[in-house]
């Protein structure tokens, strides 16, 4: 059956045609579902009965069921949804300041094997649609009571490997008679898949893109990201310029401070050299420890050096807040843990 979440106004519109509806009922159904986030068809009580009687046998809402919920004395939540085939994502919700922003997941599993991450332990199944990473909003939304206003692509999943389900979501969730998340407050992070970092420079969206960078020579990014061996550095900052240039958008460069590694003086030194000229932000990320993983995180006084060596040579850089570190808070972390709890099934049945 169709999930009624994976098509865009739009769309929808379209398919309503096709099945002989008129197109004003498709912004019924999308306003019942993303504004007024009801979870079936009988509470659209501005339909017919005969009409919702209809979409009940073309269509599935297809609502997440929480698995596991872990709760940070920060605040931070983090679920572990059913995705209802047997199979389960992590989302991460955070709280700031500012408001409630989202961390989703686009893929069950990763291809992308970087060392430093708890997603290089979970085998690829499959991408995650568009409904069902539309769903995880929805889901964490409901279970709060909350509104998100800002949505990052940094689960499970490399965003850019699923490239027409996360540029379809971001048209549902940027649309303002949806969800209405503005462009700008929205964030998709890459390991560097530079074919389509050109590609997205092409759509003329708004939203913000975030490179994880995380070393300064092929050797060392190499033996970090796999995807390095594809795509080297000189190729990726290349795609980077071209896409600041196409769309005068700052890019945010993610940098993974791993102790011993990547966090010396010389390697700052090289990021400044790198990334000169650029319209650009860092953002330093004390790297979170994993099961069997070699990385660990590097000194507060190594982060700090390094932070200050690269705004007093003119590139910005912060240092990310960590957030629930009590809670499993690399990606990946509760879905493998669930599974051992499990008996290999990370599903938990």
């Amino acid at each position: 059956m169709k999930n009624i979440k994976d098509y865009d106004l739009e769309a929808l519109k379209q398919e309503f045609i096709q099945i002989g509806e008129k197109p004003y009922r498709a912004e019924q159904v999308f306003k019942w579902i993303y504004v007024e986030k009801v979870t079936n068809f009988d509470e659209m009580t501005n339909l017919s009965l005969e009409l919702r009687e209809k979409l009940k046998q073309m269509y599935g809402m297809y609502n997440f069921n929480i698995i596991k919920k872990q709760e940070s004395s920060d605040g931070t939540k983090k679920y572990l949804f059913d995705v209802l085939d047997e199979n389960a994502i992590e989302t991460v919700l955070m709280s700031y300041h500012h408001g409630y922003t989202i961390c989703v997941s686009s893929q069950i599993g990763c291809k992308m094997g970087c060392k430093f991450c708890a997603s290089t332990g979970i085998q690829f199944i499959r991408s995650l649609t568009s409904g069902e990473i539309v769903e995880q909003i929805l889901a964490v939304e409901r279970d709060n009571d909350i509104r998100i206003s800002n949505v990052v692509f940094m689960g499970i999943g490399e965003p850019l490997d699923n490239y027409e389900n996360v540029i379809n979501a971001i048209k549902i969730i940027n649309n303002q008679k949806g969800i209405n998340i503005g462009a700008r407050h929205i964030s998709i992070s890459t390991s560097g898949l530079v074919p389509k970092i050109y590609q997205l420079a092409e759509e003329n969206i708004q939203c913000t893109l975030s490179i994880s960078l995380h070393a300064t020579t092929d050797e060392k990014r190499s033996s970090m990201m796999p995807v390095n061996n594809r795509y080297n550095i000189q190729e990726l900052l290349q795609a980077c310029k071209d896409y600041i240039e196409k769309t005068n958008r700052r890019i945010s460069f993610e940098y993974a401070l791993a102790k011993d590694n990547n966090d010396n003086l010389e390697d700052a030194k090289r990021l400044v050299k790198l990334l000169k000229g650029m319209i650009c932000h860092v953002n330093l990320i004390p790297i979170n420890k994993i099961d069997n993983g070699k990385y660990i995180k590097s000194s507060n006084e190594n982060i700090i050096k390094f932070r200050d060596y690269l705004n007093e040579h003119g590139i910005v850089a912060t240092i990310r807040r960590e957030l629930g570190s009590d809670i499993d808070a690399a990606c990946g972390q509760l879905r493998r843990k669930n599974k051992i709890e499990n008996g290999g099934s990370v599903y938990g049945k």
